[in-house]
């Protein structure tokens, strides 16, 4: 066994390498406006080095960091009034902790609820008046509870379920409350329920019953207007996530079919007479205006690539965080020019993706390619699996998969079945074979590289972070003789072990995925766990991994190194004190440094 010390040969002198300069480059999120104060915005960057919340106010042009913790910060939400930023303060990336507040302009951080103890947070909303929050919280003694909070009084609870649920919105006036539940034991697939601040139920709305399909629904907003009960859901009723309007006064439910292939969200415009709609298909992305008084459609003009994020301004104009594989994040307006653009080192460019379809067991799988520009097969390849698993690799920057390029590996990224963006049935596939079936999905596009010439075969490299991470040693231990090395960030390792240790809401995941716990349906957490096929692993494993992590714990990955140790297999471990992953960038960069070094040594 090697515990890596983060100083991997050949990492110092000269100068700064482009993979580096891309982690290095100053980046900013979309920012976040205050509903009656559109001009003071909060927003994260990294620009000191660690990921942390910064306040601007857009008047004068300030811009000032409001936190400032060793391992960073990113959980923030600003006031409508525009006065306080409340931000979630946890322990070194723990994700349990309390919510704190500080006045826009700068000062001292106090709590910002008395009397609720520390947790897993589990949604907020705040009030126009600054005063009245809704607070949601979980915790493995209580699942999950939501309390009011009204002008610094003390906290009245007025929803609490074993099951997983969340705050979804507090309407413009503050009369009505929209929570997300799973009280049906289904954490994939929620119903809704709009209680008033004593928590008294004025309407439910529920797609998991009466029916064979399991669909969900999601809370995107009250309608901005005093008065208006009309709530901005996402359904799934047409095998995709779609929004739709629902009256929760009088029922009334209106479908807006607006026609699009792909998964559609949406959010208000600030007068509540259109909707933003941002449209999600085949790993690319696009915004439209959708009018309510005419139904009219209009095209919102972003370049081809992904749009992370967006938001409509009072002014009419939509501010969006955009990139692609080629060209890094940048915060841009429809009323021309860059809104952020943060002074310092530039990212470098990368290459663009090229899209790849495979026939696999469960239908077409979309994969991304990324390889060094002029360069011809068979080249080593990494197979760069996302976490998630509800979630898809797009046609977006990301700096991981750059650095790799850089070194002269192609890189396929795979949505894999469990993957958004592919419609319902694609994302709901991976239940009870967890696992197994996404990296079948995994096998028939490396089949493809291979086949190709794109991959050299005796050069493959199986990575991933947290799901990506599980992915890698289930595929390294139940598919010994294909891949060269195996690279797991986060991951689960341990799936029994994991269960037990992890954050109360991820166990009602798991349920979902397995249907049950590990005591009641035994043999497919052993099927699908890597510990049940570690000592079949013949690639070279290095492991990295955050000691305070609550969703892949560090219990569960000792077990599956201590069974390594004992039966001398090549790996190594890195572990590192945060949590999920790290918000400083040196750690970042060590990380990457790391994979880079033992892939090399591994493969030569």
């Amino acid at each position: 066994m090697t515990e890596s010390n983060g100083a991997p040969r050949g990492a110092g002198g000269g100068s700064m390498p482009d993979w580096e300069k891309r982690f290095r480059a100053p980046r900013v999120s979309l920012p976040d406006w205050a509903e009656d104060a559109p001009d003071r915005s909060l927003f994260v960057s990294n620009a000191t080095g660690t990921y942390e919340l910064y306040a601007w106010d857009r008047t004068t042009g300030e811009q000032r960091r409001a936190t400032d913790r060793p391992n960073g910060t990113t959980d923030g939400v600003l006031s409508p009034d525009g006065e306080w930023i409340w931000w979630f303060s946890d322990k070194d990336g723990d994700e349990f902790g309390v919510w704190l507040r500080q006045p826009f302009a700068g000062g001292e951080d106090v709590p910002a609820v008395d009397g609720l103890e520390a947790s897993y947070p589990a949604g907020l909303a705040i009030g126009r008046d600054g005063s009245t929050a809704v607070v949601g919280r979980s915790t493995d003694e209580d699942g999950t509870t939501i309390h009011v909070v009204r002008g610094g009084g003390a906290p009245q609870e007025i929803y609490r379920h074993r099951e997983s649920a969340g705050v979804g919105d507090l309407s413009h006036d503050g009369t009505l409350i929209a929570i997300e539940h799973t009280e049906h034991g289904d954490a994939m697939h929620s119903a809704l329920r709009v209680v008033r601040p004593d928590g008294t139920t004025v309407a439910e709305l529920d797609d998991t019953k009466g029916g064979s399909q399991e669909l969900g629904l999601e809370v995107l907003g009250f309608a901005p207007v005093d008065g208006d009960t009309r709530l901005l859901v996402g359904h799934q009723r047409r095998g995709r996530w779609e929004p739709m309007v629902w009256d929760v006064a009088s029922g009334e439910e209106t479908d807006l079919a607006l026609g699009l292939p792909g998964d559609v969200s949406a959010e208000w415009y600030p007068d509540g007479s259109a909707l933003l709609v941002a449209h999600s298909f085949e790993a690319r992305s696009d915004l439209w205006r959708y009018e309510f008084g005419s139904g009219a459609q209009t095209h919102v003009e972003t370049p081809p690539g992904t749009v992370s994020g967006a938001t409509a301004r009072p002014d009419g104009s939509v501010e969006y965080l955009w990139s692609s594989a080629a060209e890094p994040s940048v915060v841009r307006s429809t009323s021309g020019g860059v809104v952020l653009d943060p002074p310092g080192l530039k990212a470098p460019v990368s290459v663009p993706v090229e899209d790849v379809w495979v026939e696999g067991p469960g239908g077409r799988i979309h994969a991304l390619v990324q390889k060094p520009a002029g360069a011809t097969g068979p080249l080593p390849t990494v197979f760069e699996v996302h976490g998630g698993p509800t979630w898809h690799d797009s046609d977006s920057f990301a700096a991981g998969p750059a650095a790799w390029v850089d070194h002269g590996y192609a890189v396929v990224r795979v949505n894999y079945r469990g993957s958004t963006g592919y419609g319902r049935e694609w994302t709901d596939a991976l239940k009870h074979r967890v696992g197994l079936i996404e990296l079948e999905d995994v096998s028939a596009v490396r089949e493809w590289a291979v086949s190709s010439g794109l991959a050299d075969p005796d050069r493959l490299v199986l990575a991933g972070g947290s799901w990506g991470g599980y992915l890698t040693l289930l595929g390294v231990g139940t598919q010994p003789d294909v891949w060269a090395v195996g690279l797991a960030a986060v991951p689960v390792a341990d799936y029994v072990t994991a269960y037990h240790d992890e954050m109360e809401a991820l166990k009602a995941l798991d349920r979902t995925l397995f249907g049950g716990t590990p005591e009641e349906v035994p043999d497919r957490f052993t099927a699908s766990s890597p510990l049940t096929y570690v000592d079949e692993v013949k690639a070279p494993v290095y492991i990295s991994a955050g000691v305070n992590d609550p969703r892949c714990p560090i219990r569960q990955i000792d077990n599956y190194v201590d069974r390594l140790v004992a039966r001398g297999a090549t790996h190594e471990v890195y572990r590192y004190d945060a949590g999920h992953g790290s918000l400083v960038v040196e750690e970042r960069i060590k990380q990457v440094r790391l994979e880079l070094d033992f892939a090399a040594r591994h493969l030569s």
